[in-house]
């Protein structure tokens, strides 16, 4: 094995391409050892305790060698496995969020990107606070709770100052029984002055995708920029943490490189994280290359099938356990709902990627970020999620609560997270039945939300959601929380 250090800062030792290339050659030489495969199997399964479950996770070795295996019984079990984890931390919970897009302005050159920086035929816009707060008042009249602003890397254009303003906006916004409750951001790398700004300003979890762990790659992709800066970049998490930031969101976008590499990069990553700063990341997203304005994703040649697609998410959940997994509406109905059973705990809804979109009636293209495969409206998403087992959740009462960082995994790693998870979603939902839903989904919503508080293992805890849950029926308070 390479001798590599995790808890070094430096973008190239923790994440060290010898070490990725021996992990995908001893995978290569493992994939059909079966005793060694089961063993790693069953490593990842959950373990019973007296408070509920836990898991030993897996190291980038154990988990390439599962993503390496091609026998289907094999694939089998670690779906299996991937529902088991997901079932145990996470219930049949998903929450539900959406992304604000605040401006293209970008001066990167990121070839998988309209916004690059050369793109012409691309409208540029950027919100200004009026048009932030219809934004809002839109997204609210939906139903959401939980937001993910998104822009471009522009120093004069988007400058930090600009993005507190448009934060602080975002939460002074209350119409009718709406307000968003949290905000997360997903921005460009910054400095650690910066990082204690956005943890100031109430931010929940900041979110940045690596794009490609493969270094020369990733420069031959950024040709120009700041993101050209390959350590600027990887480095990024740790200077978030060191503001203060204590939830952090890693990702790639899988297409542009071979996906076992990115794979191994981003699991050590994850290790990297929990080495230096004591907690993992928060929520790890599984992007992959969309066709968008200028941006032919046939053009990259690496790639996913969905099966693959779906063999990396499971893979992702028995390596990292904890940690929350997104998929977005850039994949379609179909590849969401069979990911929804491999591990997958966060589902955008409703989403518009392009810059001052929710206020149009119809979807426009002219700014889009990415094509959007899923486009149903927020209350299709909430009735197919409840028709198929799952509790909508628009709960972010951690957040609010302090129950970040490694609160949150010690309490989720000993089993007890449960007994704020479940009946904050169930409460959070009877707020969006009462408020937005259509009586189809209002009828199967509290159908469903009556059998899952009997479910309620703590009988104080019952009680009291139950007692919520019918004050949110009959009156106009909102926003209990456990």
């Amino acid at each position: 094995m390479a001798v590599y250090d995790k808890k070094s800062m430096h973008a190239e030792e923790f994440i060290n391409d010898e070490e990725i290339l021996e992990t995908l050659k001893y995978a290569e030489e493992n994939k059909n050892n079966i005793e060694l495969i089961n063993s790693i199997l069953e490593k990842a399964r959950p373990q019973k305790t007296a408070h509920g479950c836990v898991c030993k996770g897996l190291t980038h070795r154990e988990a390439s060698v599962l993503l390496a295996c091609e026998d289907k019984g094999v694939i089998e079990k670690i779906y299996q496995i991937a529902e088991e984890i997901k079932l145990a931390f996470y219930g049949n919970r998903i929450v539900i969020f959406a992304p604000l897009y605040l401006s293209n302005y970008c001066v990167n050159g990121c070839v998988y990107c309209p916004y690059h920086y050369k793109n012409k035929r691309i409208a540029r816009k950027k919100l200004t606070q009026e048009e932030v707060k219809a934004e809002v008042i839109a997204l609210q009249d939906m139903g959401h709770k939980r937001l993910a602003i998104e822009a471009g890397e522009d120093p004069v254009n988007n400058p930090i100052e600009y993005i507190l303003e448009c934060i602080k906006t975002i939460y002074s916004v209350n119409h009718k029984n709406g307000a968003i409750r949290r905000v997360n951001v997903n921005i460009a790398a910054t400095t650690v002055e910066n990082y204690k700004k956005l943890k100031d300003a109430g931010i929940g979890t900041y979110i940045l995708f690596q794009e490609t762990y493969h270094k020369k790659s990733y420069l031959e992709l950024h040709p120009t920029g700041p993101k050209h800066d390959y350590d600027y970049h990887t480095e990024a998490m740790d200077r978030a943490m060191q503001g203060g930031i204590d939830d952090v969101g890693l990702g790639v976008l899988f297409g542009l490189e071979m996906y076992k590499y990115e794979f191994a990069g981003l699991i050590m990553h994850a290790e990297h994280l929990e080495a230096v700063h004591g907690v993992g990341p928060h929520t790890i997203s599984v992007p992959r290359i969309k066709h968008a304005d200028d941006i032919d994703p046939n053009a990259f040649d690496n790639s996913i099938s969905d099966e693959i697609f779906a063999k990396i998410t499971a893979c992702i959940r028995l390596a990292v356990p904890y940690t929350g997994i997104i998929i977005s509406t850039r994949e379609s109905q179909d590849v969401r709902s069979k990911l929804l059973r491999l591990g997958v705990s966060q589902v955008s809804g409703a989403s518009r990627t392009s810059v001052g979109g929710y206020t149009e009636e119809e979807r426009p293209h002219d700014t889009e970020q990415f094509d959007v495969s899923d486009q149903r409206t927020l209350d299709e998403i909430v009735r197919w999620l409840m028709e198929n087992g799952h509790i909508p959740s628009f709960c972010t009462a951690c957040y609010r609560e302090g129950r970040t960082g490694d609160r949150f995994m010690s309490l989720c790693k000993n089993g007890q997270i449960l007994n704020c998870c479940h009946p904050n979603a169930l409460m959070t939902l009877t707020e969006y039945l009462v408020d937005y839903a259509d009586s189809e989904t209002k009828k199967i919503g509290f159908e469903l939300i009556e059998k899952e508080l009997d479910k309620i293992p703590n009988e104080k805890v019952k009680t009291i959601a139950k007692q919520n849950v019918e004050d949110i029926k009959k009156s106009n308070r909102r926003d209990f929380r456990f």
